[in-house]
C-alpha cells in the first residue's frame, strides 16, 4: 500500500505545477505526464515505488518553476528522465512522449545521469567534464542538475548515511558555484545553506538561534527605515515594491571567517531592496533617480557604490547598490533595480529565455564560449579543469578597453597575460609584455577597472611553464598548458632520436627497461625531464654510459660474498640458470616461436598475467600486468603493447625474487635456506640481507617452476618464526 500522506503530496504538486506553467498544459500533455507513471508501475512491480520516484520528478519540477520558471519543455523532460532511471521506460520510448525541444533536453539528462548515481564526488572524476559537455550543450540541463541536487539535498536524511555527505559536499563545491555563475542566486542560497546546514550543523544552529534572537529588532529597525523611504518614493510617483531581507546563514558565517569576528560584530546581516515598475526605456533613469532620493535621506558610503547597471556582470545581473547611514547609526545595503532586473537576478540566465535580446544576453554566449574552450582538450585532468573552472566562478570582474576602445571583462586578479590570451590564443602565446594607459608594463601586470590595455608580441616568444602561475583565467590556463603538452611530446621524441643515435654509436643494445632506472639512477624525477636533457645536450653523455652499463652488469651478473652476521650477509648459491628460448608463450593473436624476452624489471614467471612490450630493437619483452613499469608503458606507449598467455610448459625454470622482513636474528638466515634447499625443484640463487633498527630485510631470489610453486614457498618462508612480512618484487 502507498502510503497515504506521498499520495496527497504528489497529487498537490502536480496541480500546482499545471497551474504555474506560463505556457498551458494541453489535456493530451497532461495525460501523457500521468500515463508515464500509473501504466508503467507494473513493470517494477511496485506502485509505491512509482510514487517515489513520480514525487521526486514532480518535486523537482516544481522548483524549476517556481525558481526558473523555464515552461513545459524542462517539466517533462525531468518527469521522462525519472522514468527512464527508474526503468519505467526506455530511452527508444521518449520520442513517444517528448517534442523535439524536450527530447534534446532528456538526452542531455541521460549523458549526465551517472553525476548522481556514481559513489565518488564528481569533481574527482571525469564526470565533472560531463556536466560541463551538459552546460556547454543546452544550460537548460544543467538548471534541472542544480534543482535536482537542491531537491536532494531538501531531503538529504532519505538517502544512505555515506550517501549524505557525498551530496552535501558536490551541492557546496561544485553545483552552488554553478548556480552562482549561472545567476540563480536564490537556489544558490539553498543549495549553500542546506550543504552547511548537514556538514556544519552545529555552526549552522548557532547562527540560526542568533537570527531568531534578533528578529524581532531587526524587523522593526527594517520597518523604521523603509517607512519614510516609501512616503518619498510615493511622492515622486514611482511605481514599486520595497522589503527587506535578512542574508544567508551561509553568507553570515563566510562574512564571520573572512572578517575573523564575532556574529555580533556583523553590522550588514540584511539588505533593502527596492524593485522598480519601469518600462524598459526608462530603467536606467528611474533607478538613478531613486538613488538620488535615497542618498539626500541617508548618508552614503562612497566606497560601497557598485554600479551594474552601465555594465552588467557577466551573468547578466544588473543592479544598482550601495550603503547608507541608517537610524541609530547602522550602515544599510540598498538595492535598486528594476521587475525585469530582479528576475534576472533571481533566475539568471534562466530568464534569457524569456527577455531575448536584451544587453546581457551577449554575455551568455561568451560564457558558454569559455566553457566550450574549456573542453576542446579531453586529455586535460578532470580535478585541474575543475580547479581551472573553478577560477571563474565566483570571481568579481574587472573591466578594460581595448586600444580602440572595446570593452572586455575579466575576473578580479587577472594580467596583462590572461587579458593576451582573451583577445587570442595566438595573441597570448606571443606576448612579451604590453601598454597600460600608456605605459610599458610586464606580464604580470594586473589589471584594473577602466585599464586601456594593449598588447605587445614577438615571434620568437613561445609561453612557459612559469606563466601558470601568472594567469588566472581557465582559457589561459588550459592554452598554456596545451602548449606545454605539445612541447614535452616533441622534446621527448627528439631525446629518443637523440639517445637511440648515441647507444648505436656505442655499439649498446637500448633497453627499455634499464633506462627506466638509468633514469631513477641520473636523479631525474620523470622520463619528460630526462628526455628534455638528452635533447637540449644538458646531460654528461659520459656518465650516462657509464651508468648504463653498471646497472647492465647488476641485472646480468650476481657477485657472491658470505659475511657472518644478519646485519651484513650475503650469500650466493651456484645454480645453472637453464635457456628461456623454449618457453612456451602465445603473443598477440595466437602467434607461437616469436622473438621475445623475460622483462628484468619485474621477472615474470610461468602462471603471471603477461603482456608484450615491443622495444625500440623490435624485440618483445614480456611483463607481468603488475610490473611497475606497466602503467607508463601502457598510457605512453599503448601502441606498442601486445596480448600475451601462457599456453605450455618447456621445463625451464624462472628467476623470482621476493622481500623478507623479520626479527633481526642470524637464525632467520639459516632456517630460510635450510627452508628453500629442502623444496623440490627449487633453488636458491641468492639472498642478501640487512639490519636496519632491529629488523631483518632480506632479498631472496629463486629459480622456480611456476607461480603456484613460487606461492606455496612464499608461505612456508612466511609461517617461519620471526618472519613478520613475505612480498614478491
Amino acid at each position: 500500500m502507498v502510503n497515504e500522506e506521498k499520495r496527497k503530496e504528489l497529487v498537490t504538486k502536480f496541480r500546482q505545477i499545471l497551474e504555474l506553467a506560463d505556457d498551458k498544459f494541453s489535456p493530451d500533455e497532461v495525460k501523457k505526464l500521468r500515463d508515464i507513471f500509473r501504466q508503467n508501475s507494473a513493470k517494477v512491480g511496485s506502485e509505491e515505488h512509482a510514487v517515489d520516484c513520480m514525487l521526486r520528478a514532480v518535486s523537482t519540477a516544481l522548483i524549476l518553476e517556481r525558481e526558473v520558471n523555464l515552461g513545459k519543455p524542462v517539466v517533462m523532460a525531468k518527469v521522462i528522465f525519472e522514468a527512464i532511471r527508474s526503468g519505467f521506460i526506455s530511452e527508444n520510448d521518449i520520442a513517444a512522449y517528448a517534442d523535439p525541444v524536450t527530447e534534446k533536453l532528456v538526452s542531455g539528462l541521460v549523458k549526465t545521469e551517472n553525476l548522481s548515481s556514481h559513489a565518488d564526488t564528481a569533481f574527482d572524476t571525469d564526470n565533472f567534464r560531463q556536466l560541463l559537455l551538459a552546460l556547454a550543450h543546452d544550460v537548460r540541463v544543467i538548471i534541472i542538475l542544480i534543482c535536482d541536487r537542491l531537491y536532494m539535498l531538501q531531503n538529504v536524511m532519505a538517502y544512505p548515511e555515506e550517501e549524505r555527505t557525498r551530496i552535501a559536499k558536490e551541492a557546496s563545491y561544485l553545483y552552488a558555484p554553478l548556480a552562482h555563475r549561472l545567476g540563480l542566486y536564490h537556489v544558490k542560497s539553498q543549495l549553500e545553506d542546506l550543504s552547511m546546514k548537514f556538514l556544519n550543523h552545529d555552526i549552522y544552529k548557532e547562527i540560526a538561534g542568533k537570527l531568531n534572537e534578533t528578529k524581532r529588532s531587526r524587523d522593526a529597525y527594517i520597518a523604521a527605515f523603509i517607512d519614510p523611504l516609501k512616503l518619498k518614493l510615493e511622492k515622486a510617483g514611482f511605481k514599486f515594491s520595497i522589503k527587506g531581507r535578512t542574508k544567508s546563514i551561509y553568507s553570515i558565517w563566510n562574512k564571520i571567517k573572512k572578517q575573523n569576528t564575532a556574529f555580533e560584530n556583523i553590522y550588514d546581516l540584511f539588505a533593502i531592496r527596492i524593485i522598480l515598475d519601469a518600462p524598459l526605456e526608462q530603467e536606467k533613469a528611474q533607478c538613478w533617480q531613486v538613488y538620488s532620493i535615497i542618498t539626500d535621506m541617508y548618508q552614503p558610503n562612497p566606497k560601497r557604490l557598485r554600479d551594474w547597471l552601465s555594465i552588467p556582470k557577466s551573468n547578466g545581473y544588473e543592479s544598482l547598490h550601495t550603503t547608507v547611514m541608517g537610524p541609530q547609526g547602522k550602515w544599510v545595503e540598498v538595492q535598486i533595480r528594476t521587475q525585469r532586473m530582479d528576475e534576472i537576478a533571481e533566475k539568471g540566465f534562466a530568464a534569457h529565455f524569456k527577455y531575448k535580446g536584451v544587453k546581457s544576453e551577449a554575455d551568455f554566449d561568451s560564457f558558454l564560449a569559455n566553457v566550450r574552450e574549456a573542453l576542446e582538450h579531453p586529455e586535460t585532468d578532470a580535478n585541474a579543469a575543475m580547479d581551472d573552472f573553478k577560477l571563474n566562478l565566483y570571481d568579481k570582474e574587472v573591466f578594460v578597453f581595448t586600444p580602440t576602445g572595446e570593452l572586455r571583462k575579466l575576473p578580479k586578479g587577472a594580467t596583462l597575460l590572461d587579458f593576451a590570451f582573451l583577445v587570442h590564443s595566438k595573441v597570448g602565446s606571443a606576448c612579451v609584455g604590453g601598454k597600460v594607459n600608456g605605459k610599458n608594463v610586464t606580464l604580470r601586470y594586473v589589471l584594473g577597472n577602466g585599464d586601456q590595455v594593449e598588447v605587445l608580441t614577438s615571434a620568437q616568444q613561445r609561453p612557459k611553464k612559469e606563466w601558470l602561475n601568472i594567469v588566472q583565467t581557465s582559457k589561459a590556463k588550459t592554452k598554456i598548458k596545451q602548449f606545454l603538452r605539445e612541447q614535452e611530446s616533441a622534446n621527448m621524441q627528439i631525446g629518443k632520436e637523440t639517445l637511440q643515435r648515441r647507444f648505436k654509436n656505442w655499439k649498446l643494445e637500448l633497453d627499455d627497461a634499464i633506462v627506466t632506472r638509468l633514469i631513477k639512477k641520473m636523479g631525474y624525477d620523470t622520463a619528460t625531464d630526462f628526455y628534455q636533457a638528452v635533447a637540449d645536450g644538458a646531460i654528461d653523455f659520459a656518465k650516462l654510459r657509464d651508468t648504463y652499463q653498471e646497472i647492465d652488469r647488476k641485472e646480468n651478473h650476481v657477485d657472491a660474498v658470505a659475511p657472518q652476521s644478519a646485519a651484513d650477509f650475503e650469500a650466493v648459491t651456484e645454480a645453472a640458470e637453464k635457456s628461456q628460448s623454449d618457453d612456451v608463450l602465445v603473443i598477440d593473436q595466437n602467434l607461437k616461436g616469436i622473438q621475445y624476452e623475460l622483462a628484468r624489471c619485474c621477472n615474470p614467471i610461468f602462471g603471471d598475467p603477461v603482456f608484450g612490450f615491443v622495444s625500440a630493437r623490435g624485440m618483445i619483452k614480456v611483463h607481468k600486468v603488475t610490473c611497475p613499469n606497466a602503467p607508463q608503458m601502457i598510457s605512453r606507449f599503448g601502441y606498442r603493447i601486445v596480448k600475451a598467455r601462457w599456453s605450455g610448459r618447456s621445463g625451464n625454470q624462472y628467476i623470482a625474487s621476493f622481500k623478507v622482513v623479520g626479527k633481526d636474528d642470524i637464525g632467520i638466515v639459516t632456517n630460510i635456506s635450510s627452508l628453500i634447499q629442502k623444496e623440490k625443484d627449487i633453488t636458491l640463487r641468492s639472498i642478501s640481507v640487512d639490519s636496519v633498527d632491529g629488523l631483518f630485510l632480506g632479498n631472496i631470489s629463486v629459480l622456480v617452476n611456476d607461480k603456484s610453486a613460487l606461492d606455496m614457498l612464499l608461505k612456508k618462508v612466511k609461517a617461519i618464526k620471526g618472519v613478520n612480512s613475505v612480498s614478491r618484487y
